[in-house]
């Protein structure tokens, strides 16, 4: 039986809409803009500063200027705690999200939207996993309606797509658009409320 899911989408497809209804409809937990808070203050940080590097890699520069800091590399094994911005990057914030990914499987009924969780919990048979895409043109109304103000909608969700890609890839060692890291890719095109019952009726066949 599924206990949970795990919600990866393209910048403007309005898979983190989904994933918020899907939630409430199932009475589930939602991780998706609570990472930032939850890293946050693991981390002893400003949400700010974890909003930051969310879903980020870090700049060769960042990498540069960190590699005399004394800052914790490596594996993702353990909490973390930070405690101090000039020690908190783009790698600490991956480790913390795959954290509080692990620690959310433990507890169960939940869906987590991003942040690798598709590559962290791949193995774990009671997960079903989800890409949520949309036809380009769909995804830049979506966006400019959120963000009136910007003007250079096309490049921001192209770069919002290469950071989320290098992310995983740098991360987790996964390709974000491989569909064997998926039970189901499926388009927002089709509607919300088709998308949503497509996905909780999966979820509630098997596992």
């Amino acid at each position: 039986m599924f206990r949970m899911l795990t919600i990866a989408r393209e910048y403007g497809s309005g898979g983190a809409i989904i994933g918020r209804s899907i939630s409430e409809q199932l009475g589930w937990k939602l991780l998706d803009r609570a990472f930032i808070e939850n890293v946050a203050g693991a981390a002893k940080v400003d949400p700010q500063l974890a909003r930051r590097f969310d879903e980020r890699t870090d700049s060769w520069l960042e990498r540069l200027a960190h590699q005399g800091a004394g800052l914790w590399r490596g594996a993702f094994e353990g909490a973390v705690v930070v405690g101090q911005p000039d020690f908190f990057d783009a790698e600490t914030m991956a480790a913390l999200a795959q954290n509080m990914i692990e620690e959310a499987h433990q507890r169960g009924n939940c869906v987590i939207v991003g942040r690798g969780a598709q590559c962290v919990l791949q193995k774990r048979q009671d997960v079903f996993h989800v890409f949520i895409y949309a036809p380009w043109g769909e995804r830049v109304a979506r966006i400019r309606q959120r963000l009136p103000g910007q003007t250079a909608v096309e490049e921001l969700i192209r770069s919002t797509d290469r950071q989320r890609a290098d992310y995983i890839r740098t991360y987790f060692g996964c390709n974000w658009m491989d569909p064997h890291l998926y039970h189901l890719m499926i388009s927002s095109q089709l509607g919300e409320a088709l998308v949503e019952s497509t996905i909780i009726e999966a979820l509630a066949g098997g596992g």
